[in-house]
């Protein structure tokens, strides 16, 4: 039986395969250090992101535009594998509700609600290393036609 890091490097292949001048992870992806914890093929994907010094707001919790971007690099890599295609995001909707401080890890679940020929629906929660929840945030994808 394939591991869920086996089943999402060969579905990550595949794409790249498809899509040659993607560049998987993107930038974006590798600033923030996430580390894939768990994968449901095209279902669900859960990633680990350190809290950094670098992330910090003045208050010294973590800035909520990269929470909200934690959410959407997890986004990102779900919605592709769910359509086995590029998406673009429709929208993006947070709700925070806690602070996270530098030193922690920010662990984001995302899972695929509905799917449908032109649109797909997202929501995700996301922990703390306690499990505490920080921050939940919801989002409609569309995949590209190219």
């Amino acid at each position: 039986m394939k591991t869920y890091l086996e089943i999402l490097n060969s579905e990550f292949h595949q794409l790249q395969q498809q899509f040659p001048s993607a560049q998987l992870p993107p930038n974006c992806s590798v600033f923030m250090k996430g580390e894939y914890l768990d994968y449901d093929s095209r279902i669900m994907l859960k990633i680990a992101f350190p809290v950094l010094e670098e992330y910090l707001n003045p208050l010294r919790a973590m800035q909520g535009g990269l929470i909200t971007a934690a959410f959407d690099n997890v986004f990102g890599p779900l919605s592709y594998l769910a359509a086995r295609t590029p998406c673009t995001t429709l929208d993006l909707h947070t709700n925070y509700i806690r602070p996270i401080s530098a030193g922690d890890t920010l662990i984001v679940t995302a899972r695929v609600v509905s799917r449908g020929l032109s649109a797909m629906h997202l929501s995700a929660e996301a922990v703390n290393g306690k499990g505490k929840l920080i921050a939940t945030c919801s989002s409609h994808m569309v995949p590209m036609k190219l």
